[in-house]
């Protein structure tokens, strides 16, 4: 068979690339390792969350943002290094992507029929100066469905394209070697894998039943990255995190491995950025578990107190929901892998939300009937199996208890009731009054001014210790691995570049695998929402670039 492309990859950017070059009449060859039953790959177990710029539901809500607000907290947090030469190309797709999320990114979704939850969320909101780290507005904008809905509309397109006879997708078929021909790439050469039923996101058999080789004008590889693949995780951190978690739970399925890229880069292309990571510090195992250390990230309002493993408050702006990689380097620097929260029932039941679709039925369903009950009294449904069968969770009447339990799930005494009792006490008389010196409180004061948090997102200010709004809660949090920022590097039409800078022959990324822009585009930290939101505008402008590259 004769193709012009092929994409190795079938999660959220390689359907998206796929989508593009089938629009502009281009043959594709799909090739993924996995069952049928993974088409989508990892985005379809996320939350949905994108990041846009001055939308109408932001301009609903009372929040104003704009272009220069975005770009300026995008400066703040990427923190880029001067004319470090592995960030050239990442500061454009920066650039590029910040200007697409303001001008076109909704409009685009919308009109392949993607909507939007109407009460934007506001993630990673720094606590810095101005023009540092994080969101300076609320920007999460979740998407209806979650991650199946944003996958729908180009898992639809490519289904169509498969009937027409433009896309060929084969699954179970394993990339080992990108084939070349005068230090250009001209085809891929792999393993069949024997035919598998596991269900989504469950490990699949390994065993090779056959050989293959395929040729085409050009190689697509969109197959994420490394969150699964712990030894490679550890290998890669950067010191600037302290020292690599000796334990940690996965956010993404086992076979988010990083393989292909090793491979790309054997074929000539550049590996940048190898040590930025995203990882989250609020993860729990999951009591129901789907893959190997399945790990569920908690998404929290900031009320909750955050204490490390030896039951010491950590000090601003370590606050829930602020910063990710800052709280990441202070729990690393106790000696521990693991931290807790305490709070109330009061909090949980308005701001635990889990990311991830199967943990937002209701969401992901589309049902505004749910919803709805999100605001009655306690917990959402999976929220409380957790509680009730998590083994990261004590819920107890009084702090003793409670700190009896915490001391339990871990095995040892770290934890001093005494102290705790005397930092929480100490918390709550701030409440006495509509002014304090805890920053903590004045930044979950000021978070409910905006109306979304008010509504559904941060519960009323109060005491932690007063029994009418107990009982307690206790959650050990487990560093929870996740995205992979720097990958190989590619310039804005998707071509990936070699050592000295030029383009190889034949070979393009998209998505988590070029750290979803040029080989980093985030530089150190996130914004959050714009993970997805990567693998969309790079599958989308690689596939339209490379469309127009081959009718030339």
């Amino acid at each position: 068979m004769n193709f012009d492309v092929i994409v190795v990859g079938a999660g959220l950017a390689g359907l998206v690339a796929t989508t593009e070059l089938t629009d502009a009449g281009k043959r594709v060859l799909l090739l993924d390792q996995e069952p049928e039953s993974s088409l989508g790959g990892q985005a379809w177990w996320s939350f949905g969350g994108l990041f846009l710029v001055d939308s109408p539901e932001q301009r609903r809500m009372g929040i104003k943002d704009s272009y220069e607000l975005a770009w300026q907290d995008w400066l703040g947090t990427a923190g880029f290094d001067g004319d470090n030469e592995e960030e050239y190309w990442a500061k454009k797709w920066a650039e590029a992507y910040v200007r697409f999320a303001y001008e076109e990114k909704r409009a685009w979704l919308h009109e392949k029929g993607v909507r939007f939850f109407p009460v934007v969320g506001w993630a990673e909101r720094g606590g810095y100066l101005a023009d540092g780290h994080g969101n300076s507005v609320p920007r999460f904008h979740i998407v209806w469905g979650t991650g199946p809905g944003i996958i729908s509309p180009f898992e639809k397109r490519v289904r169509e394209a498969i009937s027409e006879g433009l896309v060929t997708y084969k699954p179970r078929h394993r990339v080992d070697s990108l084939l070349t021909n005068n230090n250009g790439v001209t085809g891929v050469g792999g393993s069949i894998l024997v035919a598998s039923n596991v269900e989504r996101g469950q490990a699949s058999s390994r065993e090779v039943i056959d050989q293959f080789e395929f040729f085409s004008k050009a190689v697509v590889v969109t197959s994420g990255g490394i969150g699964a693949n712990h030894d490679l995780v550890r290998q890669n951190w950067p010191n600037r995190l302290g020292p690599p978690p000796l334990n940690m739970i996965s956010g993404v399925p086992e076979y988010v491995d990083g393989r292909m890229m090793e491979i790309a880069e054997k074929a000539g292309g550049r590996l940048v950025n190898k040590d930025r990571m995203w990882h989250y510090t609020e993860g729990i195992k999951n009591w129901d578990p789907i893959w190997k250390e399945h790990g569920i990230r908690i998404l929290p309002g900031p009320s909750s107190i955050w204490l490390d493993a030896e039951g010491n408050r950590f000090p601003a702006p370590n606050f829930p929901g602020f910063d990710t990689l800052g709280t990441l380097k202070a729990i690393q620097d106790t000696g521990y892998d693991y931290s807790w929260f305490i709070l109330t029932e009061k909090i949980i039941e308005k701001e635990f939300a889990l990311s991830g679709s199967e943990q937002n039925p209701d969401l992901t369903k589309k049902s505004i009937k749910q919803v709805l009950k999100r605001i009655l009294p306690g917990p959402t449904a999976p929220v409380k199996a957790f509680m009730d069968k998590g083994e990261d969770f004590v819920v107890a009447s009084n702090l003793k208890e409670l700190v009896e339990g915490m001391n339990k799930i871990t095995g040892n005494s770290l934890l001093n009731y005494e102290s705790i009792e005397k930092q929480i006490i100490a918390r709550d008389r701030e409440m006495d009054n509509k002014f304090t010196k805890d920053l903590q409180i004045t930044a979950l004061r000021g978070s409910r001014h905006y109306i979304g948090d008010r509504l559904i997102r941060v519960a009323a200010p109060h005491k932690i210790l007063d029994s009418k709004n107990g009982p307690l809660i206790a959650v050990r949090l487990n560093i929870l691995t996740r995205k992979t920022l720097g990958g190989l590097q590619t310039d804005l039409g998707g071509r990936v570049l070699n050592s000295e800078g030029y383009p190889v022959p034949g070979l393009y990324a998209a998505g988590e695998v070029t750290g979803f822009g040029g080989g980093g585009m985030h530089g150190y930290r996130s914004l959050e929402g714009t993970f997805l939101g990567g693998c969309l505008f790079t599958g989308r402008e690689t596939g339209r670039a490379l469309a127009k590259e081959l009718s030339e």
